[in-house]
């Protein structure tokens, strides 16, 4: 029997392999994450998470999963929108990524709400039925088998809860394909060789961004999960769609 393989960028590797190489890459990149984040998106990045906080509205008390959170830019906003009585835990696959997190975090002054936990989406260590919501920017395109991501999310949800997924996606203006493409794969991994030292992990990002499904398509596996009310809003063109669904 053929052993299952697993898209890492343009590759096919064995799963494991896969959850190994995602751990390296952003072990490698993690102190300049927030520096290339900035670079690459002009700073629209956080533009995106502002809206989707917006939409999720998360309200004073509730308990949110920060899922893939890396250096905790989505974690201060819920942390703040949260308050005091409720908490938020910033959960990510990459320790580098979780430490740099921390770090900044505490630097903000932003503790008192906030736990940290080193988690892989497809086997959360967290109970049943414990979150209000779990929300996930630009961290779905890296899980291994995000079936049983969003099956681990739907279980830690309470009834009434929300996911909300925010990832790069596909475009729905053709006509921006060509100038997407020649930024994408010529001009990002330069940038990363430049800045973070390292071509070759932001040639697997933008890499990743190709083999992540299209917008329609996730929905349709957040429903095969379980989620209803499933939606999507295309953002910037489609270079990035915000998902959310509910667990009734």
């Amino acid at each position: 029997m053929p052993e299952e393989l697993t898209d890492f960028g343009f590759e096919r590797v064995p799963p494991a392999v896969k959850t190994r190489r995602v751990q390296e890459v952003f072990g490698s990149v993690a102190g300049r994450y927030d520096l290339m984040n900035d670079l690459m998106s002009l700073g629209v990045h956080r533009l995106w998470k502002r809206y989707a906080l917006l939409r999720l509205n998360p309200r004073p008390g509730q308990r949110i999963l920060d899922l893939a959170g890396g250096t905790g830019d989505l974690t201060a906003l819920l942390a703040q929108a949260v308050g005091e009585s409720g908490q938020v835990v910033l959960a990510d696959l990459s320790e580098a990524m979780l430490r740099r997190g921390r770090d900044r975090l505490l630097d903000e002054g932003i503790a008192a709400n906030v736990r940290f936990a080193l988690a892989n989406a497809e086997h959360l260590p967290f109970a049943d039925d414990v979150f209000d919501a779990i929300t996930m920017a630009f961290g779905l395109r890296n899980v291994t088998r995000k079936e049983d991501a969003l099956r681990s999310m739907y279980r830690c949800l309470r009834p009434g809860g929300q996911l909300m997924v925010l990832e790069f996606s596909h475009l729905v203006m053709p006509a921006l394909q060509r100038l997407y493409d020649t930024y994408s794969f010529q001009l990002l991994p330069k940038l990363g060789r430049l800045v973070a030292g390292d071509e070759a992990s932001y040639r697997y990002l933008v890499e990743s961004i190709r083999r992540h499904p299209d917008q329609e398509t996730l929905a349709g596996m957040m429903r095969a999960a379980g989620f209803e009310g499933c939606h999507y809003q295309s953002l910037s063109g489609g270079i990035v769609a915000l998902h959310r669904g509910y667990k009734y």
